[in-house]
Parts: C-alpha cells; sequence; structure tokens
C-alpha cells in the first residue's frame, strides 16, 4: 500500500494525528502522559518544532505544530519513536504502539489555525470527559484560557495574536471563542479539506500543488516532499532585504524576520537571537507580513522582487 504524501518545507503549519493500534490506549498513567509532553518539548530544542497546540486523549492525540526548518518528518519520528520505545519498555511489549503512521494534513495557519485550535481544545467536551475545555488537565486550553504558566516550549502568540495584542483582553476573547461552541454541535474544520493533506483555501491548495505536486504522483510513496534545498543564510536574506527596502527600516525589520522563518531553515530561537528578540516575537512578526502581503499588492510585489534575489531552488 502507498504511503502518505508528506509535503514538507520551512514554515509549514500541520494538524497531526497518531492513535493506538487497535484503538488501544496509548496514554494509560500519568507518567505516560508527562513523559510524551518531554518528548513535545525535546523536539522543539533539538529540531526546532513549534508546538502552538496539544490534547492527549486516551487512545490518541492532536498536535497544531510548525516546522520552521521544513522537517516534520524528523519531529514526527522523534516524538512517536521515543514514545514508543519508553512505553513497551515498560510495559516489557515490542512491536508497534500507533497505528499505522502519523496522519499529517498541511494548514494554511491564517485561514484555520484559529478554527484549529478550537476543535482540538474541544476534544475532551465532545467525548464528554469534561463539561468545559479548560478542565482537561491534558491540553494546551487551559494556558490559553486562564492565567496559569504555560510550558516554556509552547508557542501561545501565534493564535493568541488573532484576537487581540495585550494578553489578558486575548487570552479573554480566545475563551469566549471556544466556549461558544461548548454546547453545540458543529461541523469539524477538517471535513472542509479541498485536498486530501491539505486544509486551506482553494487558491492555497492550488499554490502547494503547483509548488509540490506538480508532475509527481499521488500515489507514490513519498514520504517527505522537499523542494527547497538551498537554504540562504541569515545574513545573505538581511543583505537581500535591506537592497530592496532601503528606505523603510521598520517595514525591512519585519520583512527580515518573515523571509527568515520561512526560508532560512534556522529555529526560531536562533533568529531571535540574530535580531535581539524572542521567538514568539518572531512568529508575530512573521504572521503580520503574511496578513499584510495578502491584503497590499505593493508589498507583495516586493517580497516577491525580494525573494526572486535569495538563492532558493524551486521556490
Amino acid at each position: 500500500m502507498a504511503r502518505s504524501l508528506r509535503i514538507e518545507f520551512p514554515g509549514a503549519f500541520y494538524h497531526v494525528t497518531s492513535r493506538g493500534n487497535e484503538r488501544k490506549a496509548v496514554f494509560k498513567s500519568l507518567r505516560d502522559r508527562e513523559k510524551f509532553l518531554s518528548y513535545l518539548e525535546s523536539a522543539t530544542e533539538r529540531y526546532g518544532a513549534a508546538i502552538h497546540v496539544y490534547c492527549l486523549m486516551d487512545n490518541h492525540y492532536h498536535l497544531l505544530l510548525e516546522t520552521p526548518s521544513g522537517n516534520l518528518s524528523t519531529i514526527m519520528q522523534h516524538i512517536n519513536g521515543a514514545y514508543t520505545t519508553y512505553f513497551n519498555a515498560k510495559r516489557e511489549r515490542s512491536g508497534h504502539l500507533f497505528q499505522g503512521r502519523y496522519k499529517a494534513i498541511l494548514v494554511d495557519a491564517d485561514e484555520y489555525a484559529k478554527e484549529l485550535s478550537r476543535y482540538i481544545h474541544l476534544n475532551p467536551v465532545r467525548a464528554a470527559i469534561v463539561k468545559t475545555p479548560e478542565e482537561y488537565k491534558w491540553s494546551s486550553c487551559r494556558y490559553y484560557t486562564l492565567r496559569r504558566k504555560a510550558p516554556v516550549w509552547l508557542q501561545r502568540d501565534f493564535i493568541l495574536s488573532y484576537f487581540d495584542t495585550r494578553p489578558t483582553a486575548a487570552m479573554k476573547m480566545y475563551r469566549d471563542f471556544v466556549h461558544t461552541l461548548v454546547d453545540q454541535d458543529y461541523e469539524s474544520p477538517l471535513s472542509k479539506l479541498p485536498h486530501s493533506v491539505i486544509l486551506g483555501s482553494g487558491e492555497f491548495a492550488d499554490e502547494i500543488k503547483d509548488r509540490f505536486l506538480r508532475g509527481k504522483q499521488p500515489d507514490r510513496e513519498l514520504p517527505a516532499l522537499r523542494e527547497i534545498t538551498d537554504r540562504p543564510g541569515l545574513d545573505v536574506i538581511k543583505q537581500v532585504v535591506d537592497s530592496v527596502l532601503q528606505s523603510d527600516e521598520k517595514l525591512a525589520r519585519q520583512v527580515k524576520l518573515f523571509l527568515c522563518h520561512r526560508y532560512s531553515g534556522k529555529k526560531l530561537r536562533e533568529i531571535g537571537n540574530q535580531f535581539g528578540v524572542s521567538e514568539s516575537a518572531v512568529t508575530q512578526a512573521s504572521r503580520r507580513i503574511r496578513v499584510k502581503e495578502k491584503n497590499d499588492k505593493k508589498l507583495g510585489k516586493i517580497i516577491l522582487k525580494i525573494v526572486k534575489k535569495l538563492p532558493l531552488s524551486n521556490v
């Protein structure tokens, strides 16, 4: 049987799920859940994963994650592989723990990240485990809606920034956003897939297919598809942006952060260190430019001009 197609590139967002074999429980104890979360943390430290949302159910989990380095396969091999090794050793068993490979849906973050976060956070409510999503300890919801100290590896700012620039106000608005559907039946955003591995607008799906899937056989075994092989360094990106945006330092800085995030393949921490800002500031600046680029044709042309000057392959 052919394996699922993987589309990987720097800055890609995914909704990832993985279920236990025969739908059996993969989290049986407090220690199991804590151990799995520790592997999410190590995935951020070792491979630059940006974990935005998570929810651990008994026999499966959900993640909304971003890959600044375009390395989803490596990240997931670490998470599922390390956890399976731990689980098997603890219970003196062998073999597969999860049902096949993980399922990853490429997501148009600007269109669907907010909605997917709500869908993921409401999983325990839909399963009648809790009445409100904050009651469930094994999801990231309470770090979004309550003033709880979040794990350092959890990236909340990207989604909260859709609601307000002030953290407290954003958390209140997000809580209201999630709670509007607590007692409601609603259509899963995943039912809107225009393509089996892509969740986004028709324009987004067409762009991805043209950029990554043109000429490929959809039923071939392609565990990872990486069209971006040559990645410019941070200094190169900064120099090219400066050559085009000489008169607007503020815009130039935002565009640098956006392009470094999208094309350099560097970890958020490395980019932040280069610019003297936090990892969340890199993500927020990148998102702001993505939104502006969609609505400002002049800016779109400027960014396209810059990208054409970068040493990229097949972009």
